[in-house]
Parts: C-alpha cells; structure tokens; sequence
C-alpha cells in the first residue's frame, strides 16, 4: 500500500513530464509561429542546440532561425513519442516528430519537404520551470514533395503573424486587448 508521500513523489513527476512535453510543444509553436521570444524561452540562458547543419549557442541558433525559417512559407512541426528520465533537477527527454517546411515556388525541394526527426534534450529545472541545457535534433529521414501539392497558395491560410486565430482565442482568454 502507497501512502499519501508516494502519491505526492507520483504527481511531482507527471506534473514534471508535462511540463517538459509542454516545453517541447512550445518550442515546436514557436517555430512554426516565428515567436523568437518564445524560442528563447524554452533554453537556459547558456543553452546550446545542435540542429543539421548547425551546433552553437542558443542564440546562434536564434540568429540563425531568424534568417532561414521566413524564406519558407511555412512550417509545421508535430510531435509524437515522448519520453522523460527525471534525476532531480536534471531529466533527459526523447521526443519524435515530423516537420513539413513549404515555401514558393511549389517545384523548389530545397523549400519543400519533410523529415522525421528526434529531439534529445538535456534538461534543467530552472527557477522559472524546466528549461532546455542541451538539445540534438537528429534527422532520421527526409523526403521532398516539390511539386506535389495540390492546395494552391491562395488556398492555404497561413498563421505567422499576429492576425492568425490563435492570438486572437489567446487574447480573449486572458481578457486582453488587441487585434481587430
């Protein structure tokens, strides 16, 4: 029989799982959205990413999204399996996703792809929550759809700025004010 402690031990670490999933799905959010702040938020202010094709500080890798990610139109990043080893104030975490990237013209591959990936995160328990130390985003596969789509620009609603439906149902949640 558990007793009350090992029920409060059992909730402290589901209640710490979720955070760290929401933190990844935050960080996925962020991309997708362009919100760098956002971005930045997920890691410890040392924090360093390792992505394909780039290792460096968190804010290199900022720097370095800032740049990339409008040339696309979009991207969308979903995220599936994930798992949390919890030490403390230390975890390591393994998340599986899949991330769409499109961009004009519809035929360009480098602009239109797809790849499954893994995040392998290292990360600590910070005064302000779970916090990213260390990340290693590991291509598994990718394929491109250059080409291949068959929604037209004029069809697709895109959702990078601050008119897109999220910030709206957000604001009105939070009883703020803004947009239309």
């Amino acid at each position: 029989m558990s007793g009350p402690e090992d029920a409060a031990a059992r909730l402290a670490l589901l209640e710490d799982r979720q955070e760290i999933r929401d933190l990844v799905a935050t960080y996925c959010r962020a991309v997708d959205r362009l919100d760098l702040e956002a971005l930045r938020s997920v890691y410890t202010p040392d924090g360093i990413d390792h992505h394909t094709g780039f290792d460096g500080s968190v804010d290199e890798f900022i720097a370095y999204l800032a740049s990339a990610l409008p040339v696309l139109d979009g991207t969308q990043h979903l995220i599936g399996n994930h798992l949390a080893e919890i030490r403390g104030d230390e975890a390591v975490a393994e998340t599986y996703g899949t991330a769409v990237h499109w961009g004009s013209p519809a035929d360009a591959a480098s602009l239109n792809w797809t790849s499954g990936f893994r995040y392998v995160d290292h990360l600590v328990r910070t005064e302000v929550g779970w916090r990213v130390r260390e990340r290693w985003a590991i291509r598994e596969w990718a394929v491109t759809f250059a080409g291949r789509q068959f929604v037209t620009a004029d069809q697709q609603q895109r959702g990078r700025d601050s008119a897109e439906p999220l910030w709206d149902a957000l604001r009105q949640l939070r009883g703020e004010h803004g947009g239309d």
